[in-house]
């Protein structure tokens, strides 16, 4: 077995930035997506830290920067709309970003760069998925649910926090390694809104009591996304939220009422608007991210939540070193002892990098673990911030988890093709 057949199932980050870097190997790769095109829907993402290094290895920054959304900055608001602290995007250069990045942009966006710049060598096909498979010694044979099958020497799942690849992979009625975060939902939504004068591009926060909290972004003057995130602790609730759409949107609705700010606005939007989708927060946490010829690559296998702020760039970054160590380790012949060293290799390169990532994210940890429940709780955390802010105190690196302690980003000279 020389260059591999290789199966990666989602065309989101994680999956089409894997496939270029494996298509630069040489190996024959295709991406299925169970959409019937690219995905158009999603809202704004960033990079950090090493996930802005491997994005600049691909070529794409100036493709990126093209892109990006032109968001200042961040603060935080009371009800009346007042600032209590402002923290300004870092684009410097140097050091870790804010809560803003210098590398902000939307979704849909992102997805089309990374897709282009490999369509010519990667087979892509769109709106079909993976009913079942089963492994033997030479091959995994995947069955489609057009009934279908076909024989590759790898499957990847890059299928989301969600993945169904990872829940056959694991077994029926085992635990598929998602743990959610006390209950915590979001629903994103963008909703037509035209820019007033003097607004500008900032994202803002607003925090009410019982661990609710909206964010408003800009991308456009037209147009502006809002994160809705709350907590769903009785079984109606939690039933609703897992339902149809419109009653997903009417939980929402019903647990930012009469919160203040924008609220009545957004959900008055929201309800008329069908650019929505409503997720549970929580992390992937697995004891391996393969098994046998199947393994799992960003959401799918590691994910780290919205609180982190390094969904996307743990997805871009762990894909790059499972196709580095698969160069490293099957540049002589890929055969089914040399894949396993590779898959084994990529687990325990990367993963000291996801333990930091995700350390007491369920504990409390992150973003949302340091929301206050009662109003003099956000009113002491808005003065917090304000002083924060106010004395140039960097409190994103305190939230966020960009930074990673004694661990270098792999090289890989000589391994992928010009």
């Amino acid at each position: 077995m020389g260059n591999m057949k290789i199966l990666i199932s989602g065309a989101g980050m994680a999956g089409s930035t894997l496939a270029f870097w494996l298509s630069k190997l040489g190996h024959n790769v295709t991406v299925i997506e169970r959409f019937p095109h690219l995905r158009a829907s999603g809202l704004q993402l960033d990079l950090r830290g090493h996930g802005i290094e491997v994005m600049k290895r691909m070529g794409l920054e100036d493709a990126f920067r093209a892109k990006r959304t032109p968001e200042q900055g961040f603060e935080l608001v009371g009800s009346s709309g007042m600032r209590w602290a402002y923290f300004p995007a870092n684009k410097s250069g140097q050091g870790p970003q804010s809560f803003t990045t210098e590398y902000e942009i939307m979704r849909s966006d992102l997805c089309h760069i990374l897709h282009d710049t490999s369509k010519e060598r990667v087979r892509y096909i769109f709106g079909t998925s993976i009913a079942s498979f089963k492994e033997d010694e030479d091959a995994v044979e995947v069955c489609f649910h057009d009934k279908t099958t076909e024989r590759f020497d790898l499957l990847v799942g890059a299928d989301g926090q969600g993945s169904r690849t990872r829940k056959m992979m694991m077994g029926r009625g085992k635990p598929d390694g998602f743990h959610p975060m006390d209950d915590t939902f979001a629903g994103y939504v963008t909703i037509p809104r035209t820019m007033e004068k003097g607004e500008g591009y900032n994202a803002k926060m607003y925090m009410a009591p019982g661990g609710r909290a909206i964010m408003t972004r800009r991308h456009s003057p037209d147009q502006m996304q809002a994160y809705l995130t709350c907590n769903f602790t009785s079984d109606r609730m939690k039933a609703i939220a897992r339902g149809p759409v419109q009653g997903q949107k009417e939980a929402i609705a019903e647990a930012f009422k009469g919160v203040g700010w924008k609220a009545e606005e957004i959900m008055k939007a929201m309800m008329e608007d069908n650019d929505f989708y409503l997720a549970e927060l929580g992390i992937v946490k697995l004891d391996k991210w393969y098994k046998g010829r199947i393994a799992l690559v960003g959401d799918a296998a590691y994910c780290p939540s919205a609180n982190t702020g390094m969904g996307t760039s743990s997805a871009i970054v762990g894909a790059y070193i499972l196709a580095g160590e698969i160069g490293k380790y099957c540049a002589g012949g890929a055969t089914r002892e040399t894949l396993a060293a590779a898959l084994d290799s990529y687990d325990r390169k990367f993963r000291p990098f996801m333990d930091q990532v995700q350390k007491g994210l369920l504990d409390g940890g992150g973003f949302s673990g340091w929301m206050p429940q009662s109003a003099l709780g956000i009113t002491i955390m808005n003065c917090l911030a304000g002083a924060a802010s106010l004395l140039r105190i960097d409190l994103a690196s305190k939230l966020m988890r960009e930074e990673i302690k004694d661990w270098e980003l792999p090289e890989y000279e000589g391994v992928f093709k010009a």
